[in-house]
């Protein structure tokens, strides 16, 4: 046979050292690869220094990039060494699978989706319970190629399997581009993954293949190369499947010798990374269990469960997150390969990258945290970054919750994490335009147009804000103002006001013109004020809640705007609705609290109030709902506020035991929601009574009751007390 075929599994480290072994050994005058044909003109990149697995190519198709495929290669797949040695010995080399392009119409991406496991019935013949570990002895640490025996295997296999359809196509084309091949060279090599080589060695006429591609429609697809992860490759579950511990498959392929020791040695830098001490003996212990837990189970040599068992037990006190820690490092792996500059992608990719140049923020695969200051110019120019690639679908960052607790107008705090998919989505996104800030303007004032509810709108014009998309503000303002035209739900007026409060209060600091907004928030405001009276009237529970949180979030959004006539006519309006008897526990509790804490209200008539609802012949729910209400955001107030605790505490007291499982729900989730420390100084001042003179009183401190374990202390101690 004029043709060598070398049946290998996709991302085997022990395959791609074999694989290169034997082409060293018996140079081919062409090398075909199993992938997609249409990346051929991309195979010469393999010689460039800056692409760097892992790697993908990725096709699409330019009229809708949704439709696209990535083939991932780490520096231990078997294609990829191929690819690598083909180049450098300058010997012609091919993708040779079905084109992408026959693919369109049928799937988005080309998945598996085979009927059998080939590794897992070989694995389960063998009596190995865990194919990975089979897989391990019987490739990955053999000193030889077994390319013949898995061919062998594999037929076997595939005579008492049924065949996938979708295989079936590949490999006629497979056949079809052999025979045309074999006219030209005499001395031919194929690297494809094993289960095809039974289906290539098959006598099949050239007609029956013919007609299994008959009538297939070729669609339009680019290609390009794309960063990958080690990660994504542990997860990917289409063309070439994934693996599940790459970085350990990567260590495999990469350490030449003493694969355990070193492997341990890397797990102790892990540990002590995080302050776990680990120690040289730990590693030299652990390289012996690992090699004992080999030899008990009959393997060649320690694999990935013995090194992991070993690590756990040696260095990691059994601890799970230390092994956890492990995993994530280093079995999986966290690194990100690279493409060069010049690589050929659209536009906007292109200027994205440019971008991440001019602000020095590298694309990672490992999940890390950027705190910015919006106050210094890059950091200000990262920040609108990270919004316009939002805006179009491309979440590098996500806006992380402040560990300060701060509402500085001049801090940010993001996680970035950059995703292999997000070239995908570049590539739809360049559809917008040709830049980051072009296509998010685009994007914004579409959605503008195509919104159906102010809040969506609200929305737009807080990112236009922070993304400094200053042509997309004119016509997303515009929608907003006609969206609230046409909104009459006081409830959606009341939800779009904190949005724009936050745009005015924050535009200087981003310098950004916020020309035209305030008089669309005042606008809302007024409508808010006007229609509120009759939005608070005989509610259900949830609606009550739902009101009570839109309530808050117009009162901390007009404490932002330096508006004292927006200020004092919301607080008229609260007040105005405060006292009303139809009026839910919940919101007149909070209504109440809200009036108390501007200066509306003094404490006694907030006493006065509050001893209403909490009075005998008032349902112990309302009692309640008014409580949560009037308590809701901190317990300080009781812990200074004497007379209004012993009002609580007679009234908690007095609540029938009938009644008390239907309100102790609301009381747990008042009280709960308080600071560990409000909590401990309320129970204080009830056990001990606010009026005792001394510490010990204020404690409940029983002498009597001490002394009872003073015998017993004095046994243990060894000394009288």
């Amino acid at each position: 046979m004029p043709e060598r075929l070398y049946g290998i599994r996709h991302h085997g480290p022990g395959s791609a050292r074999a694989v290169v072994a034997e082409l060293a050994r018996q140079r081919p005058s062409v090398l075909l690869i199993e992938g997609p044909p249409e990346a051929d003109a991309l195979v010469e990149w393999v010689r460039h220094a800056d692409l760097e697995p892992p790697v993908a190519l990725l096709g699409y198709a330019p009229d809708d990039p949704r439709r696209a495929a990535f083939w991932p290669f780490a520096v231990f797949s078997p294609e990829w060494q191929a690819l690598k040695w083909a180049v450098a010995a300058e010997v012609p080399v091919r993708f040779f699978d079905l084109p992408f392009g026959f693919r369109l119409d049928k799937s988005d991406s080309p998945e598996l989706r085979r009927p059998v496991d080939p590794i897992g019935e070989l694995a389960n013949a063998a009596g190995y319970d865990d194919p990975e570990r089979w897989w391990e002895d019987v490739v990955e640490h053999r000193g030889m190629p077994a390319f013949e025996a898995i061919a062998e295997a594999m037929t076997a296999i595939r005579d008492d399997s049924p065949e996938d359809p979708d295989d079936l196509v590949r490999e006629a084309y497979m056949r079809t581009v052999l025979r045309e091949v074999r006219k030209t060279h005499d001395e031919i090599a194929v690297v494809c993954g094993a289960w095809h080589v039974p289906a290539l060695t098959r006598k099949v006429t050239q007609k029956d293949d013919t007609d299994l591609l008959k009538g297939r429609k070729k669609g339009k697809v680019a290609f390009t190369w794309v960063p990958w992860t080690y990660g994504r490759l542990a997860s990917w579950s289409g063309y070439g499947a994934g693996v599940r511990s790459p970085g350990w498959y990567h260590h495999l392929f990469t350490s030449a010798d003493e694969v355990v020791p070193r492997w341990l040695v890397d797990a102790a830098g892990v540990l002590r990374a995080e302050g776990v001490p680990t120690s040289s003996a730990h590693v030299i212990e652990a390289t012996r269990l690992a090699e004992a837990l080999a030899t008990l189970r009959g393997r060649p040599l320690a694999g990935l469960a013995e090194v992991t068992e070993a690590a756990e037990a040696v260095m990691c006190d059994a601890e799970p997150l230390r092994v956890e820690l492990i995993n994530k490092r280093l079995v999986v792996g966290e690194r990100l390969g690279g493409v060069p500059d010049e690589m050929p992608a659209v536009p906007l990719a292109k200027d994205l990258a440019a971008q991440q140049r001019n602000v020095r923020l590298k694309p990672e695969a490992l999940e890390r945290a950027l705190d910015l200051d919006l106050r210094r110019e890059t950091d200000l120019k990262r920040s609108r970054l990270l919004h316009r690639l939002r805006v179009i679908g491309v979440p590098w960052g996500e806006p992380a919750a402040s560990g300060r607790g701060s509402t500085g107008t001049f801090r940010e705090e993001w996680k970035l994490r950059w995703q292999p998919e997000f070239a995908v989505r570049l590539v739809e996104g360049s559809m917008f335009g040709t830049t980051v800030a072009a296509a998010a303007t685009v994007r914004l004032t579409r959605g503008a147009a195509e919104a159906e509810t102010l809040a969506e709108v609200t929305g737009l014009v807080e990112t236009c804000l922070l993304a400094d998309l200053a042509e997309a503000y004119p016509p997303v303002l515009a929608a907003l103002d006609a969206r609230a035209a046409l909104d009459a739900d006081v409830g959606h007026l009341m939800a779009a006001i904190p949005a724009l409060a936050r745009t005015l209060r924050y535009g200087d600091v981003r310098k950004t013109d916020v020309a035209g907004l305030a008089a669309v928030t005042t606008s809302l405001l007024g409508r808010v004020c006007a229609g509120l009276p009759s939005a608070v009237g005989s509610l259900s529970d949830e609606a009550a809640k739902i009101l009570r949180d839109r309530i808050d979030g117009v009162h901390a959004a007009i404490g932002l705007l330096d508006d004292e006539d927006a200020r004092s006519r919301w607080l008229s309006t609260l007040e105005s609705v405060a006292g009303r008897a139809d009026l839910h526990g919940l919101l007149a509790g909070r209504l109440t609290r809200l009036m108390l804490d501007a200066g509306r209200l003094d404490a006694a008539e907030a006493r006065r109030r509050l001893r209403l609802p909490l009075t005998v012949g008032t349902p112990p729910a309302h009692g309640a709902a008014w409580v949560e209400g009037f308590l809701a955001g901190g317990g300080l107030l009781l812990v200074h506020d004497d007379a209004l605790l012993d009002l609580l505490d007679g009234w908690l007291a007095d609540i029938p035991a009938g009644a008390f499982d239907a309100v102790l729900p609301l009381l747990r989730r008042t009280f709960g929601a308080f600071e560990a420390g409000e909590r401990r100084a309320i129970g204080e001042k009830i056990a001990g009574g606010r009026s005792a003179g001394s510490d010990a009183g204020a404690l409940g401190f029983d002498e009597s009751r001490a002394d009872l374990v003073l015998p017993t202390l004095s046994a243990l101690l060894g000394r009288e007390l």
